[in-house]
């Protein structure tokens, strides 16, 4: 059945698939649309896989993807962008949202950084090098599992909420219901905003956009990143938040303008 499914719809480019569910609201052609996304998810979660306990709840964080990337094509609209776009930042958030219901973090994710970065400072001290991550979880008394899940979920949460501001306050992703295919005010404010984001790029440190390059463009870990630069990973999320940080303050600024 669901081959016959398919079948019917092979024809169709997803474009024209979004077209008709937009006329029809048709379930077939929603659940065939959340099918050509669907590797998304899995792509995504193995590259935020330290946020989460283990490999074993792939399956379930799939399933939630699935049901994620549904309820994204409801409530997406077509002439605001990419759906690509706009659903990967829906399943990391889901992912990051699903990894603190499932865990200690979800009450104490941020004192625990907290403490991790203390700790950090306090062992480099002590030492005269930056510690291992063994040895910053031995000094918590921390499982090496719980260690990474911490500092994980912090830097990726540091990416979400980036985007959130952008989602929230730009209004790029705003579903209408009366759609002009004319929005020429649209494509000025997004000129504009690509202008601002790498003017504040611009404005980081050496070390804060070769991390945002490493991480958003060559797709490389954290712990890869660590790797390139020499320091630990907590050193790399530290880099990471900082430079985020700055970003999230320069775009309020532009946005409250």
């Amino acid at each position: 059945m669901r081959a016959a499914v398919q079948e019917a719809f092979a024809h169709q480019t997803t474009e024209e698939l979004f077209q008709e569910y937009l006329q029809s609201r048709r379930e077939d052609v929603k659940w065939e649309i959340v099918l050509r996304y669907s590797g998304m998810i899995k792509s995504i979660a193995l590259r935020l896989q330290d946020v989460y306990c283990s490999f074993a709840q792939l399956d379930d964080i799939i399933n939630e993807g699935l049901i994620t990337l549904a309820d994204a094509v409801e409530r997406y609209d077509p002439g605001k962008g990419s759906f690509e776009t706009y659903a990967s930042i829906r399943v990391r958030g889901m992912i990051i949202d699903y990894a603190k219901k499932q865990d200690w973090v979800a009450s104490s994710v941020r004192k625990r950084v907290q403490k991790i970065e203390q700790a950090t400072i306090e062992l480099t001290n002590t030492l005269g090098r930056e510690p291992t991550e063994q040895e910053v979880a031995s000094h918590l008394n921390l499982t090496l599992a719980q260690y990474r899940r911490a500092i994980g979920i912090s830097f990726t949460r540091n990416i979400i909420s980036l985007e959130e501001l952008l989602e929230k306050n730009c209004e790029h992703w705003a579903v209408s219901t009366d759609r002009d295919p004319a929005h020429p005010e649209d494509e000025l404010q997004r000129n504009e905003l690509i202008s601002v984001m790498a003017e504040a790029i611009s404005s980081l440190d050496k070390n804060e956009q070769l991390v945002l390059s490493l991480y958003h463009e060559q797709d490389l870990k954290r712990t890869e990143i660590a790797s390139v630069l020499g320091v630990s990973p907590v050193r790399v999320s530290q880099i990471h938040t900082r430079a985020l940080r700055k970003l999230r303050e320069l775009l309020s600024q532009y946005i409250n303008e």
